[in-house]
């Protein structure tokens, strides 16, 4: 059992740090795009599909498939490393706990 939660808790570091890395560069490729087409966003406005849809894209019509791209990756990237982190959390106080 302690080395199948060991094993479980190196397989999820590693996912995260790979889904970390794969977004991480779909991100910002995204973001020096928008930069060099100077499209200009809030924090706030990014991370709400809604408020994305109701006022950047019109605002920035032209650049409305990169603007939902990093919008949604962004989401994407900070939700499943938010659930990997639980997990790995979790499973590591298995594993003191087990010990």
């Amino acid at each position: 059992m302690y080395l199948t939660l060991v094993i479980l808790l190196a397989l999820l570091f590693l996912s995260m740090l790979f889904l970390n890395i794969y977004f991480r560069v779909r991100v910002l490729k995204a973001y020096k795009q928008l930069v060099q087409n100077e499209v200009d966003f809030t924090p706030r406005q990014i991370l709400s599909k809604r408020r994305v849809e109701e006022e950047v894209v019109p605002e920035y019509p032209h650049h409305a498939q990169i603007i939902r791209q990093f919008s949604d990756n962004l989401r994407k990237s900070v939700r499943m490393g938010t659930v990997l982190l639980l997990l790995i959390t979790l499973f590591g106080g298995v594993l003191m706990w087990y010990r």
